[in-house]
């Protein structure tokens, strides 16, 4: 048995055991007799990713789950891996190839994707070593990449599926277009920012005629590619003129008045410009009715040859004002209103959206999500919190064909080839012979990229082998549990259980557990540029990785989002502290470091039932809690039963009985402390695996690493609820004597004679319990009478049906400590005064906040509190 240090210093041993836990194996899956298995593919952080703090919880709660299935005998999987992350990694190569003065473009798409291959091989990657920094326990020998040759083959395998089911189709459509990253994003990339804007009214004359129509809308340059202006069939506001066509302002150019349903009469004037090169809801109608698709933005955001040439070559917003300012000197701006409306942002580079006309391959998603709509409703998926399933729903209920596509040179390339001769397509394999329209032969590969998303729908089986039959398949599929964020509950989650019932015919995964955003403490979102994103490695240098751990999951509500900043790792870092001493205490306690006899040849004693009574009810509801996923709840019932039960009263009265007790008693105690303390440090273990292992290493009769020992298991004969309502008397008697010591000024080392008024069963406990009583609450002397009565200059409490009296004459000086309570009650009766003179004045009352108003109530009902206190010990002395 080693001697623990002094000090608990995390820096030297965390690194430590997770090279052994490596090395030892102890991280793969290791088959049981009784086939239980218990599988977690982690959700892929992007190749470009650094640790952040949301990454510290997710990965957290994961791997706790994984460590107490590990432990309690499953044959565990935690398999990692990371995402290529294809708009990401392209565009910091492309920054880092600027920052060499190279340029992509003139690099070209091969020499560009080896540069990008060498930077992830250097930089890419790094998230993951520092996860290893937290003590993830995933299966590295597993570890995937969303570009390996396998998941390459598992994408194109099953773009081929969806493709020769009519799945997956190629066409013309009005796609979400990035300036910034210069590709197609899917509608869930797009994130909308309430920005302040203007609702331009532009008046579009009839054509030969006086007459017009005022349309109003928030992008006035794109009125350049109008093809209609739409009305609500048999609005009688437009009769006359239904028939007549209009001249589009600045362009002399003659559209139509067409009559759609989809135009809300009551709204504006009852008339919508029609633009399907530039509004998803234009083209729609566009379609309906045969209009002419005329895009003027060009994919760089500037105007094209379409916009005419007074505005070819223009920003797009630049155009915006030259067009505003053609309208007013024509006479045909009306009004302008400010207008606060939702505008469309890339999630990845925050540029502004630009709906865009462009060829792009889609998966067809409606009959993908049937089964997975079913599988929640059925119950065969759950949610956790189950609030998501009904957003997970209505999301599936609505979903609309994903665009797939992207317009980049980083990632899985689409698997279909193109004839040169008249346009066929075939899929990747059958390009080899001829093409069977025109017997050509040669075939140029689709330039764009599958989107990343593609790849990581497929990720719980892709990981496994599919499309091949693998043993990993076969014995880890479907998972038992997702966790994650719920901003990509569409897309990734959705996505995932889409492919999951279409390529294995069956769900991904049983449980997704969905926690909350990490958020600083006034709730903002943590990001960079607000410099309240601390970053984790620097805190766990600083603390430690289990008390960062513990911290963070005793911040995490359910579902709910977390406030987080960096005092708060103190709180890990005392409990830390709190189970290192503990640890120490006992090793001090054991003679000559061995363990001691099995239960010694005592009797137990009340607090040795009682804290097994309490150890049997704490491993029941942290295996209840656990299988909940309610990991605060489990952090603060180990955090309460480890300081407040083991460490404030077992451990206590533990010295007491060693240091003045018999050998047998002695004995027992150490007995009861070890394995108590040996079953807290494996309820702690999938929390604080480093700390906790660290720690079984110095104890006496180890037979195995903690990460691979036994799961505590309740014991039901252990539950004794007459010594826990027993246990409960005596901890309110002993807190009642330390309440009259700090409130009577009594020095901590000064004993004190307690009286005390008991009967029955209270007095025979009483008796019992005396040398602890007397250790634990600093008594000299202990009188013990059902007729013991209250002597002069005593300080009384009541705990049950007993009197407690502590005599104060010759412990304190009586008068003395008269004088200080009369100055104490003099000084609170003044601001209890002020306050009530406050609260009593009606103009502070309206005139002031609510909250500052309640702070007030507060500090007047402390200060009446503090004062009956003092009034009673001042009656006391007075006695």
């Amino acid at each position: 048995m080693k001697e623990m240090p002094k000090a608990y210093d995390p820096s030297s041993f965390e690194i430590r055991w997770y090279d052994h836990w490596v090395q030892s194996g102890h991280f793969r899956p290791v088959a049981n007799a009784d086939g239980r298995r218990y599988t977690i593919v982690i959700p892929p952080p992007n190749v470009t990713g650094a640790l952040t703090i949301g990454h510290v919880l997710n990965n957290t709660i994961q791997d706790v789950l994984i460590r107490w299935k590990r432990m309690q005998g499953y044959e565990t999987l935690w398999l990692p891996g990371t995402d290529h992350a294809g708009i990401a990694t392209q565009n910091v190569v492309k920054k880092d190839l600027r920052a060499r003065g190279k340029d992509a473009r003139e690099l070209g798409r091969e020499k560009f994707v080896a540069e990008v291959w060498k930077w992830k091989e250097t930089c890419g990657g790094k998230i993951i070593r520092q996860l290893r920094l937290l003590g993830a326990s995933c299966d590295w020998e597993r570890e995937r990449f969303t570009l390996d040759d396998s998941l390459s083959a598992a994408v194109e395998e099953a773009f081929k599926q969806l493709y020769r089911k009519g799945l997956v189709y190629r066409g013309e459509y009005l796609v979400n277009w990035c300036i910034g990253c210069q590709t197609a994003v899917s509608d869930e990339e797009v994130e909308h920012e309430d920005l302040d804007g203007h609702f331009w009214h532009i008046k579009y004359p009839v054509r030969g005629s006086e007459q017009g129509i005022v349309v109003a809308t928030t992008r006035p340059e794109t009125m350049l590619g109008d093809t209609a202006v739409a009305i609500h069939p048999g609005d009688e506001r437009y009769a006359e003129i239904k028939d007549r066509t209009l001249t589009l302002p600045l362009t002399n150019r003659e559209i139509p008045i067409i009559e759609d349903a989809y135009v809300d009469p009551k709204l504006g004037t009852g008339a919508l410009k029609i633009t399907p090169g530039h509004d998803p809801n234009d083209f729609a109608i566009g379609k309906r009715h045969g209009l002419e698709v005329i895009s003027v933005i060009d994919t760089d955001g500037r105007m094209n040859a379409h916009a005419g040439e007074a505005y070819e070559g223009m920003d797009r917003y630049e155009c915006r004002k030259a067009v505003v300012a053609g309208l007013k000197k024509e006479g045909l701006l009306i009004k302008v209103e400010p207008f606060r409306h939702a505008v469309g942002h890339c999630y990845r580079c925050k540029s502004v959206i630009e709906p865009t006309i462009s060829h792009q391959w889609f998966v067809k998603t409606k009959p993908l999500a049937e089964p997975a709509m079913k599988a929640a409703r059925d119950g065969e998926l759950r949610f956790v919190p189950e609030h998501w399933s009904k957003t997970y729903l209505h999301w599936l209920d609505n979903v609309r064909d994903w665009c797939i596509s992207r317009q980049l040179w980083w990632g899985h390339r689409i698997p279909i080839w193109h004839c040169q001769g008249c346009g066929h397509m075939v899929l990747t394999g059958e390009e080899t012979a001829a093409c069977s329209q025109c017997a050509a032969e040669d075939w140029r590969q689709d330039e764009d990229v599958l989107d990343t998303w593609f790849s990581s729908w497929l990720w719980p089986f892709s990981t496994l082998g599919w499309p091949e039959k693998t043993k990993d398949l076969e014995t880890f599929y479907p998972t038992d549990a997702l966790v994650t964020a719920p901003d990509i509950i569409f897309f990734w989650v959705a996505r995932m259980v889409m492919a999951g019932y279409e390529f294995m015919g069956q769900k991904p995964f049983t449980d997704v557990y969905l926690h909350g955003v990490v958020r600083d403490e006034q709730g903002r979102k943590m990001s960079k540029s607000l410099g309240n994103s601390p970053d984790p490695i620097d805190l766990i240098e600083e603390f430690g990785a289990d008390a960062l751990r513990f911290t963070m999951l005793m911040l995490t509500p359910t579902g709910n989002d977390i406030l987080f900043g960096k005092k708060k790792v103190e709180v890990g870092r005392d409990f830390a502290n709190k189970l290192w001493n503990a640890g120490r205490f006992i090793l001090f306690t054991l003679r000559d470091g061995a363990p001691p006899p099995e239960a010694g040849a005592a009797a137990a004693t009340l607090e040795d039932r009682w804290i097994a009574s309490r150890l049997s009810h704490v491993i029941e509801e942290t295996d209840r809690l656990l299988a909940e996923y309610r990991f605060t709840d489990v952090a603060h019932v180990l955090y309460d039963f480890t300081w407040k039960e083991f460490c404030a009263w077992y451990l206590e009265a533990a010295k007491v009985r060693i240091q003045k007790g018999s050998e047998t008693q002695a004995d027992r105690a150490r007995y009861v402390l070890l394995s108590t303390y040996k079953q807290i440090l494996a309820l702690l273990h999938p929390m604080m695996p480093f700390i906790t292992e660290e720690i079984c290493d110095h104890l006496p009769d180890k037979e195995k690493d903690l990460i691979t020992g036994d799961w505590p298991t309740r014991d039901p004969d252990a539950v004794d609820a007459e010594a826990e309502r027993e246990m409960t008397f005596f901890q309110d008697v002993v807190v009642a004597v330390r309440n009259i010591r700090s409130e009577m000024n009594v020095p901590p080392a000064k004993l004190v004679p307690v009286g005390i008024r008991a009967a029955g069963d209270e007095a025979r406990q009483l008796e019992e319990m005396k040398p602890v009583l007397c250790g634990l609450a600093r008594i000299g002397e202990l009188t013990v009478g059902a007729n013991y009565t209250k002597p002069q200059h005593a300080a009384s409490a009541v705990a049950g049906g007993a009197e407690i009296h502590v005599l104060l004459e010759g412990v304190i000086d009586l008068e003395a400590e008269r004088q200080r309570l009369r100055k104490d009650l003099a000084k609170i009766e003044g601001a209890l005064a002020r306050s009530r003179r406050k609260l009593d004045n009606q103009d502070f009352l309206e005139r002031a906040k609510p909250e500052v108003v309640d702070q007030e109530r507060q500090r007047q009902k402390q200060r009446e509190e503090t004062r009956n206190k003092v009034d009673r010990a001042l009656t006391a002395l007075e006695d």
